[in-house]
């Protein structure tokens, strides 16, 4: 392992500062103030630790490092959990019950006072401090760059605010009391009104536009790791779909293009630590971790059931399982749509002959893993129990199917060691579908090859034919291709719950709806049937239209005079 992959993860993953010169003072981030400036400021690498503490607004929703409480494809259609209320899991209940939202409170999601306080009101520290020590020290040019970074990180923790509540305050190091840090210290800077959802987005779309042009194309290899201009524009070409800046989108994307982003060959490859490809063309941004030092729990939480038996341990619990209705969007190999009612007519089985990624994602019934074959079907080793709105399936799948995406096979050492995958947080990937969906949003009658182009580049990668006009005749259909395809390449990283919100369709995929899954059963003479089953414990989820803004907490609505709660709340 590299020297500058530790250094990173110490100084944000570990989720804290790694300062080994400096008092136990400093390493406490949750004291900003009391930090010694001389401490802090006093030599390069201390400021560099200091600074890359800003990370930690990423690492709080890692998908793969929290995917216990943060892993919000289980939030929709297309991933489930397997538990009703144990693992500190809201998944469930926040699909099921009505009472999971209320006037006060955004349940699940509730991050408004936690972002505030702990991620922008520290970027905000950070960036008077760069002004008042960094720029004397060592120069407005190095100043600017670590100023690039934070604001990278401040419009990420903005964007977790308005993807959430809608239009938020705006707070920042200059709109303070006499042109401050605005942090609440005043009585004139806790009265203040939101700023419109468009004025929120566009903040956000400034800020990594100014963070995209000062940002450096690469780090020196010590410091590898840390956000890049590549970074920024590839999450600029997300943030500029919620803000509908179409042509920021593209222009972004073209950007990342540019300066040497593009799609690695193997998909499977992309997440794998030793999986002998280099990935640093698709993995624009990514949170990394160190093997028996800097670790999470991903292969523990998300692993088959069978592999209890293999390990030798009662710590897997298979969490989040992929639904009947993700795997029925992958394709065959040859492009053809999967059908139950029709795929035996040129197949031997429903699943051997699909598209890679459907075997990178997703392990099935009958799948090659760690030397043995997964076994789904009722009473096999990897089993399947049936979801009861009260309990878990005990690291059991209610739906026929594992997670595979991210999953590290052959690893053992998990049990006593803890995982060290990385997140990729932002692929080149993403940025290809954001373009392709700018396009189309845009003008698709005038920019229909490109948006096709875009796409048809996603998916020639895992050898599918490329999607034409007559496929696409208008932007319906071609809407239609693009949250498929987004579905079938972002599973597992977090962005189906979040785009049924921003496209207005959560209320058509959740509400009133169910998952399903496959109950299999192996016949005496080795063959299969196949059952599709209701996986929510028998009532139907809950979307209401009030849930694409929820309710501020009770305390903004209390302490500020000037903040107006949302709508139906």
């Amino acid at each position: 392992m590299k020297k500058r992959t530790i250094i990173f993860l110490f100084s944000i993953a570990v989720f804290g500062l790694f300062l080994s010169s400096c008092t136990e003072d400093v390493l406490d981030i949750d004291n900003t103030k009391d930090l010694s400036d001389l401490a802090i400021w006093s030599t390069e690498s201390a400021a560099e630790m200091y600074i890359t503490a800003s990370y930690k607004t990423f690492t709080d929703v890692s998908q793969v490092a929290n995917s216990r409480t943060q892993f919000y494809d289980s939030y929709s259609d297309i991933m489930k959990s397997t538990a009703w209320d144990i693992y500190n899991h809201a998944y469930n209940k926040s699909l099921l019950q009505a009472s999971a939202f209320t006037t006060g409170s955004a349940g699940a999601f509730e991050n408004w006072n936690q972002v505030y306080t702990e991620r922008i009101r520290r970027a905000n520290v950070l960036l008077n401090e760069i002004k008042n020590y960094g720029v004397e020290k060592y120069g407005e040019e190095w100043s600017n760059v670590r100023r690039a970074e934070v604001r990278f990180c401040r419009a990420f923790s903005y964007y977790r605010l308005i993807r959430v509540y809608g239009g938020v305050i705006i707070r920042t190091d200059v709109s303070g009391v006499n042109g401050g840090v605005d942090d609440g210290a005043y009585q004139e800077d806790i009265h203040r009104a939101r700023a419109t959802e468009e004025e929120s987005w566009d903040f956000v779309v400034n800020e990594l536009l100014w963070a995209a042009e000062n940002l450096p194309e690469s780090w020196p290899e010590n410091w590898e790791g840390r956000a890049t201009k590549k970074s920024a524009y590839g999450l600029l070409s997300r943030m500029a779909l919620y803000a509908g800046k179409w042509q920021i989108a593209i222009d972004a994307a073209e950007k990342v293009k540019e300066l040497g982003g593009a799609l690695s060959p193997d998909y499977a490859k992309v997440f794998q630590v030793d999986g002998g490809q280099d990935n640093s063309s698709e993995i624009l941004f990514s949170l990394y971790f160190l093997s028996g030092s800097v670790t999470h729990s991903f292969d523990s939480y998300n692993r088959p059931f069978g592999d209890r038996a293999v390990h030798g341990t009662s710590a897997i619990y298979a969490e989040h399982v992929p639904t009947g209705d993700l795997a029925d969007m992958y394709e065959f190999s040859d492009g053809t749509e999967f059908n139950w009612n029709t795929y035996d007519e040129n197949h031997a089985d429903p699943y051997n002959d699909r598209e890679p990624r459907f075997h990178a994602t997703i392990l099935y019934n009958g799948s090659q893993w760690e030397g043995r074959e997964i076994e789904t079907f009722v009473d096999g080793a990897d089993g399947f129990v049936e979801f009861q709105q009260s309990s878990s399936t005990g690291g059991h799948t209610p739906t026929g199917y594992y997670l595979r995406k991210y999953l590290q096979e052959g690893y053992s050492d998990f049990v006593t060691k803890g995982s060290y995958q990385y997140d990729a947080v932002i692929r080149y990937a993403e940025v290809l579908l954001n373009k392709s969906e700018a396009y189309a949003q845009l003008d698709y009658t005038r920019y229909q090859s490109e948006a096709l182009g875009a796409l048809n580049e996603v998916r020639t990668r895992v050898g599918l034919p490329g999607k034409t006009a007559s496929d696409a005749p208008n932007k319906e259909a071609f809407m239609s291709l693009l949250r498929k395809e987004r579905c079938v390449e972002l599973a597992g990283e977090g962005f189906r719950y979040w785009d049924l919100r921003r496209w207005r369709l959560a209320e058509n995929v959740i509400n009133g709806k169910n998952a399903y899954g496959v109950k299999i059963t192996k016949n005496a003479d080795e063959t299969f049937t196949y059952e599709k089953v209701n996986v929510d414990g028998g009532t139907p989820r809950v979307f209401f239209e009030r849930y694409y803004y929820f309710s501020l907490p009770t305390s903004e609505i209390a302490n500020n005079n000037l903040c107006e709660n949302n709508p139906y709340w």
